[in-house]
Parts: C-alpha cells; structure tokens; sequence
C-alpha cells in the first residue's frame, strides 16, 4: 500500500544494486505485469548490459522474488509503520483508509498480483501481505471497540471492499473514478466500516 514505482531511478554514474534491479522489476510489474518482467528490458531501461543482472542474480525468477520481497517489506513499513504513531484506533483506521485510497501504484502492482497467482513466486506473498492486513485490521477494529467476532467481520469485509474495488475497477476498465466521486466513495465506506463513539 506504496507508491513503489516513485522512487528515483539509479544513478547510472555508480554501479547498480539488487534493490535498483528489484526496484525496476516493480517498477515494470505496475506497466505491464509480472510476466514482462525479463532481463534484456530491464537491463536496456537500466543503461546496462546483462552482465549487471547476472551479477546479482542467477535467473530471473530470483530478481522476481527479490522483486516482491522488496513490495512486501516496503508495504509494511510504510503503511503499517506510517500509522504507529495514531493512538486513537477510529482515527488509525481513518488514516488507514485515506493512505490506502490515494496510493494508486501499490493499487496497480497489487492488481497485476493478483492476476498472477498461479505464479509460484506471487501466491505466498499476496498471502502472507493478505494475512498480515487483515489481522492489522482486525486488530484496529478490536482496539476501536468491536468484540473478536465483529472485528474479524468487518476486517473481511473492509479488504474485501479494497480488493473488490480494485477488481470491479479492472474488470470495467477504469483506471481512476474521477476525484470527487472518489473522495465520495472513500468517505462512504469509512462512514460504513469504522466504528462510530
């Protein structure tokens, strides 16, 4: 739940790194998808020829791991890490909730995940990130006053409302709702979801 792809791409001057091949790989998953991730674009969107690549990797499939390593540690620091500091639990899933709606690549490589779940690599990532989101919810939800049951529910249903959204959007078509029907939509589902005093 990240704006992965911003960051700024390698200095071409030094050497590149695992973390700006893994960085490029995601970067190519949110334009295109998992299966365009191969060595010669990569290196040509690099500056670089493949040796580069096989100097930190020994295949493919292990820049794609090292790819959504990098995704997954990146998106529980800095959503789950952003929030520490919000003590009232109503006001963390607020904030919880507008960080996730405005993060549109992590929305896009997320996407492009989930259509590749029958990759080896992909599946146990989007579960582990699955699992780990839901109990930080369930957990919110519990802090916010709901007993276990209820807060596993809403937990559910508020991932599902996030995954749902993001499927209904790539099955229509749309790219983006336009800014104010989102905001709308994204303070309708915290009016429905977050716990009232």
């Amino acid at each position: 739940m990240n704006s992965i792809a911003a960051n700024a791409k390698p200095d071409r001057a030094g050497r590149l790194n695992a973390d700006d091949w893994a960085q490029a790989a995601l970067d190519l998953i949110a334009e295109q998808g998992v299966a365009a991730v191969a060595v010669e674009p990569l290196a040509r969107r690099l500056g670089v020829t493949k040796g580069s690549f096989y100097w930190h990797f020994p295949s493919r499939d292990a820049l794609l791991v090292a790819a959504l390593e990098r995704w997954e540690k990146v998106e529980q620091e800095s959503v789950f890490g952003s929030l520490e500091a919000v003590a009232d639990p109503r006001e963390r899933l607020r904030a919880l909730f507008h960080l996730v709606a405005h993060e549109y690549t992590s929305h896009v490589i997320y996407s492009e995940l989930l259509k590749a779940l029958d990759h080896p690599a992909v599946q146990p990532v989007i579960g582990r990130v699955s699992q780990r989101r839901l109990d930080y919810l369930t957990a919110s939800f519990r802090q916010a006053g709901l007993g276990r049951t209820d807060a596993q529910h809403r937990a559910r249903l508020a991932y599902a409302a996030y995954v749902g959204f993001l499927q209904l959007n790539l099955q229509l078509h749309h790219a983006r709702l336009q800014h104010d029907e989102f905001e709308a939509y994204v303070e309708h589902v915290m009016a429905t979801l977050i716990p009232s005093i």
